[in-house]
């Protein structure tokens, strides 16, 4: 018997907004106001980043703009050294950062080696200070071509450069988990496209059975927007003999994978609807919290009937709050009125921090503006919290 029932649980006050904002001043507000109303404009979101990273490097007015803009809501900096701000700010809220580099969609070997160093450096920044930046995390595309990891996991049979190829994506991998193990700092392995998951978790899954022989340090990503996740941890429960570490998520590919599954004509993996992803996600952050004593989970979510739904099973199984073994995760720019609310009652938080260079983090801009005007009511929940808080320092001052 996990939990015991006929306790009343406390609702968390999400919508207090001097809690949620106080790290922000007038002017942040007012930026931040602006910034969202923004995304109500789908003409603006869906050529607004062509556009910019074709001008970016001929007209440094635009490389500007987009730095005060949606760069500074969204992203640390565009280097480590440049996340010093953000991980001090969070800090002082006790909210710990993730740092993730956050340069995509790019092919080059090089590349990939440079982007496999600066997630080791990531790594051992955090070795450093493990209190303001309890995990380090990446991207398997960040370090292998997505038309080779395409193939790998189609089983497809590669050429000779292709295996040699995927031998050196392989060994980023596994350095970046040496790395992490190595220095005692946790890390997340994103989840990505369906179509290339299998591979990534079976990377991940060999990692775990190497490093969380004594505690979760590899942690891999559930995106629960797809179909099967709770029986994938169930599964994994019983198959692998070590502790696991989840990142419990809900996605952020949902149309993409729709549209490749109609076109290719296969059954889409994704839950046919919010309510089902809904249930698939809460069901998983149960089977955790059931196992909490050998899974460790971040439920990364900008839900908050989620994540009063965690608090609640925390309080039923008797868990203080600041288990070691549970943390919640948000972006940066994204659901302070969770992750600022959370931690005041001291929750474990994090918040990911994207950094790199302006022009690079473009890709990942993108999906920020779309996400916000995409999800049903989003944009007008953000704006409406910051109006609230707007408001509530106006009559403050009278």
């Amino acid at each position: 018997m996990y939990f015991r029932s006929a306790i009343v649980m406390p609702n968390i006050n999400f919508n207090n907004t001097e809690v949620a904002f106080a790290h922000k001043t007038d002017a942040d507000l007012r930026k931040a106001s602006l910034l969202f109303k923004s995304f109500n404009y789908p003409i603006l979101i869906k050529y607004g980043p062509g556009i910019a990273a074709s001008l970016i490097d001929y007209l440094p007015p635009v490389k500007s703009l987009i730095r005060s803009t949606i760069f500074t809501q969204f992203c640390g900096g565009e280097s480590i050294a440049d996340c010093e701000n953000a991980i001090r700010t969070l800090a002082a809220s006790k909210i710990g950062t993730i740092l993730d580099y956050s340069v995509e969609g790019e092919e080059k070997e090089t590349v990939f080696d440079h982007t496999c160093k600066e997630i080791i450096d990531t790594i051992e920044k955090a070795a450093k200070n493990k209190k303001d930046i309890p995990f380090s995390v990446f991207k398997t595309t960040g370090i292998g071509r997505m038309d080779l990891l395409t193939k790998v996991n189609a089983k497809t049979a590669l050429t000779e450069d292709e295996t040699k190829e995927f031998e050196r994506v392989k060994s980023r991998f596994e350095s970046i988990c040496n790395a992490a193990a190595t220095h005692g700092v946790r890390l997340f392995v994103d989840a990505e496209d369906s179509w290339i998951q299998d591979i990534i978790d079976d990377l991940t899954y060999e990692a775990m059975k190497k490093y969380n022989s004594e505690r979760a340090i590899i942690y891999n990503t559930i995106q629960c927007y797809r179909t099967g996740r709770i029986e994938h941890i169930q599964q994994k429960l019983k198959d692998l003999n070590c502790h696991l570490g989840f990142k419990i998520v809900r996605g952020a590919y949902m149309e993409k994978e729709r549209a490749r599954a109609q076109e290719m004509g296969y059954t889409s993996p994704i839950h046919l609807s919010k309510e089902n992803s809904d249930a698939e996600y809460d069901g998983a952050l149960k089977l955790c919290v059931e196992h909490i004593d050998r899974v460790s989970i971040c439920a990364g979510t900008h839900n908050e009937k989620s994540s009063q739904l965690l608090c609640d099973l925390m309080e039923q199984k008797g868990l203080k709050n600041d288990h070691p073994n549970i943390f919640f995760a948000q972006l940066l720019g994204m659901s302070d009125h969770i992750s600022f609310n959370l931690a005041n009652l001291g929750y474990n938080v994090a918040k990911y921090v994207p950094y790199g260079p302006v022009k690079a983090v473009l890709p990942y801009l993108s999906r920020r503006a779309t996400e916000n005007s995409s999800v049903k009511g989003q944009v007008g929940r953000e704006l409406g919290l910051i109006k609230a808080e707007q408001k509530r320092r106006q009559q403050s001052k009278k």
